[in-house]
């Protein structure tokens, strides 16, 4: 039997039945797309549509799709609002195996492979495999509405750009040339799921595991720091995302640095 949920005023609002009927709409709605049906016209025009705005736009949104990327971005919930960071870690199961299964399973070629490569823009590598669902996409989701669930029914209304946010880094999978549109409609689908699923771990938390000192926030801190790392380190997809990862590297130092300080100082407080 799962243990009580733990909802304190003001921390959130429960999660309303229909909720859950949001990714099974959006698989569903989306059926024509990962069927494929009307393909490969239906991408060749969301890509060339896309085509007018710059390679470092696309990148930058599918950047949010991408783990590294958005434990720095989301670096300052450590000191801001520990809660929140919680909440979308507690996603991120759900959504990495929901990914790994769905790939392992479906051996779909990428629009590169069945495209001439000539009719469509292709931003970074040419990925030929593999593309069923959009792993980015279904991480974006994860993690906005990881957090987005996490907020009380006012803050929702608030911050429904979390998803719009979501849905662009989708978006940006078939303007690189990465993904079909039915992959991106999968991968929200499974990510609205994987928030919801994570949302539910995370009510039930106790409140000890929302502290600088818990478990869940060394964790997170320790990921932020590999993140720095990959950051400095690595290209994140693109060439073209250079520049972001180095601003993205020094939000994610400074937030941790932040993180450490006031662990350290609640340290010496309670001592």
């Amino acid at each position: 039997m799962l243990p009580p949920v733990n909802t304190p005023q003001g921390l959130s609002s429960p999660v309303s039945s229909s909720t859950w009927w949001w990714p099974l709409a959006i698989f569903l709605l989306g059926t024509p797309l990962w069927l494929q049906l009307g393909e490969p016209e239906i991408f060749l025009a969301i890509n060339r549509w896309c085509a007018p705005m710059a390679a470092e736009f696309w990148t930058g949104l599918s950047l949010l799709g991408n783990g590294w990327g958005l434990l720095a971005v989301t670096a300052p919930l450590l000191v801001l609002a520990p809660r929140l960071m919680v909440a979308w870690l507690c996603a991120a199961p759900f959504a990495v195996l929901f990914a790994r299964t769905g790939k392992f399973l479906i051996e779909s070629p990428r629009p590169a492979a069945v495209v001439d490569n000539v009719q469509m823009r292709v931003v970074g590598e040419l990925l030929h495999n593999v593309s069923m669902p959009s792993g980015h996409t279904l991480t974006a989701f994860a993690v906005a509405s990881g957090i987005y669930f996490a907020l009380t029914a006012a803050q929702r209304h608030r911050h429904w750009w979390l998803l719009v946010l979501a849905a662009a880094s989708g978006l940006s999978r078939i303007a690189v040339g990465a993904h079909w549109p039915g992959d991106v409609v999968v991968g929200a689908s499974l990510g609205l799921l994987a928030g919801l699923l994570g949302h539910q771990l995370w009510v039930r938390l106790p409140e000890q595991q929302f502290l600088l000192s818990s478990w869940w926030l060394r964790i997170a801190a320790v990921l932020v720091g590999l993140s720095v790392y990959h950051l400095v380190t690595e290209e994140l997809d693109f060439a073209e995302n250079q520049a972001a990862q180095m601003v993205l590297a020094v939000v994610a130092t400074a937030s941790l640095s932040a993180y450490i300080w006031r662990s350290l100082h609640q340290r010496t407080i309670e001592k």
